[in-house]
């Protein structure tokens, strides 16, 4: 949809304040907004929405100084009505859930649904996804709330609408991050984890440098005279008994 002047945004904005928010789409548009730019933007005509009966179209009339216009012959006006669904048919497939544009259903997958009255709008959207038929249209008892009543109500359907909205459309960005971390974690390269067997040689290495460090003789480079003297003494030794170990060699003479 074009996006609508800054006069014709205003109007919409006090012919969306007439409708009933139902958001049922009978008038064809995607919802009560759509409906009432298409008005203002001269596209649509003032006696597409069932729910609002002809009271709605004599406030539009009014509204924007135009003659009153009966719906077509095609449009059947039903009363003012609340679904309701049949708790011992309800599978909790979660599809009425999912079509409510209020959130007027409480339930879970493969729980138990059931219409909150007091929030449903009538607007029948959540008949036709039901696999097994469960849910109905109640009507209403019959009076003619105030037109501060209506407006009220209206007001009220308009905000959950739009707290619907905003929460779908959250849902729907933190789905498509979670994916993408998803993607991002499986494009980076993960190191080879290392086997047992490298684990053991590894481990019988670092402890072979450790017991070569222990055994290893220190400040061999700072020797006393006497120590010195012992070891040539010892080198000695070690040298004779390797002569007197050849053939043929002669002992020393005491």
């Amino acid at each position: 949809m074009p996006k609508l002047k800054t006069d014709d945004a205003q109007l919409a904005d006090r012919i969306d304040a007439i409708l009933p928010q139902t958001q049922c789409g009978k008038c064809g548009y995607s919802g009560c907004r759509p409906y009432a730019a298409a008005i203002a933007g001269g596209e649509a005509d003032i006696n597409l929405c069932p729910p609002g009966g002809e009271e709605g179209i004599r406030e539009l009339a009014e509204l924007l100084g135009v003659g009153f216009k009966p719906f077509g012959e095609d449009v059947v006006l039903r009363p003012p009505s609340v679904a309701f669904i049949d708790e011992n048919l309800c599978i909790g497939c979660t599809l009425c859930l999912q079509a409510c544009p209020v959130d007027a259903i409480s339930g879970a997958s493969k729980q138990m649904h059931t219409i909150i009255a007091a929030l449903c709008t009538g607007c029948e959207l959540c008949v036709p996804p039901c696999p097994v038929d469960c849910i109905g249209m109640l009507p209403l008892p019959q009076e003619t709330p105030s037109r501060e009543k209506k407006r009220a109500a209206a007001n009220a359907a308009r905000e959950r609408y739009r707290f619907r909205l905003e929460r779908t459309e959250r849902d729907k960005r933190e789905r498509a991050e979670r994916l993408a971390q998803k993607e991002r974690a499986a494009a980076k390269p993960v190191a080879a984890p290392e086997t047992d067997a490298q684990a053991l040689i590894r481990a019988a290495l670092e402890r072979a440098r450790e017991q070569a460090a222990a055994v290893k003789p220190r400040n061999t480079g700072q020797l006393t005279p006497a120590q010195q003297a012992q070891i040539e003494e010892i080198e000695a030794r070690r040298a004779r008994a390797h002569e007197l170990a050849r053939p043929g060699a002669t002992p020393p003479e005491e």
